[in-house]
């Protein structure tokens, strides 16, 4: 089975235990689809104390992450791995563009990549400029640390391996595939409380249930995401 591997370098790879053995993360390594190694970036920080981090030149607020052990934790990286030597590396930035389904389906198809959490203040730039290939965000707020945009990553684009899921059809039906939301579902009971579920799902008419369907994920869209449509 084809899959994609995932290196993480991260100052605190513990954080990553519980994603990578629960759900459809867990389901698609056991599966073959997805192989995510974890290295802690300390490792690679000299010193007794294994500082990755120092004060930022020209003073403020704030400590800068050393240049020194994130180079060579890459260069390990792709010493001996082709795969890895080929593989783009992705730094998680409030000042990156923003991760969306459309760029979460090009990385799903490649068969390796990098994954590199800052922390504290930011990363030194000479790192972004000479070894970063792509700097994404998640959202427009500040998070301690890449860690958890990693984990969103990892998640996103292991549920698109082939095999994963067992029906990719369900993948490819959710919101933001299609440059909207995705509409309203409704399960058994068909009346719970005294709410109905809508009754053109009911009647087995599959032309009207996709008519229902679009109109109702357009109408959703319009009220909470208009910016979708405009693009």
């Amino acid at each position: 089975m084809s899959g994609i591997a995932i290196d993480v370098l991260s100052l605190f790879p513990g954080m990553f235990t519980s994603v990578l053995g629960e759900s459809i993360v867990a389901q698609a390594q056991k599966a073959g689809a997805l192989q995510v190694r974890l290295t802690d970036i300390r490792d690679f920080a000299g010193g007794r104390h294994r500082q990755a981090d120092d004060y930022p030149f020209g003073g403020g607020a704030g400590m800068v992450m050393k240049p020194e052990p994130v180079c060579d934790a890459i260069d390990w990286l792709r010493q001996d791995d082709e795969s890895a030597k080929a593989a783009p590396v992705v730094y998680f930035t409030p000042q990156g563009r923003l991760l969306t389904q459309s760029i979460v389906n090009e990385y799903a198809r490649l068969p390796h990549v990098i994954l590199l959490c800052g922390h504290y203040k930011e990363l030194d730039q000479r790192v972004r400029d000479h070894m970063v290939d792509d700097e994404l965000s998640v959202g427009d707020y500040v998070l301690s640390g890449g860690e958890l945009p990693a984990m969103l990553f990892i998640d996103a684009v292991a549920r698109l391996q082939p095999g994963v899921l067992s029906d990719i059809e369900s993948a490819l039906s959710d919101s933001h595939q299609q440059r909207a939301l995705g509409c309203p579902h409704y399960t058994r009971p068909a009346e719970y409380r005294g709410w109905q579920a809508p009754e053109v799902l009911l009647g087995g008419n599959h032309a009207a249930i996709e008519a229902w369907r679009r109109e109702r994920a357009l109408e959703l869209t319009r009220r909470v995401r208009p910016d979708l449509l405009d693009e």
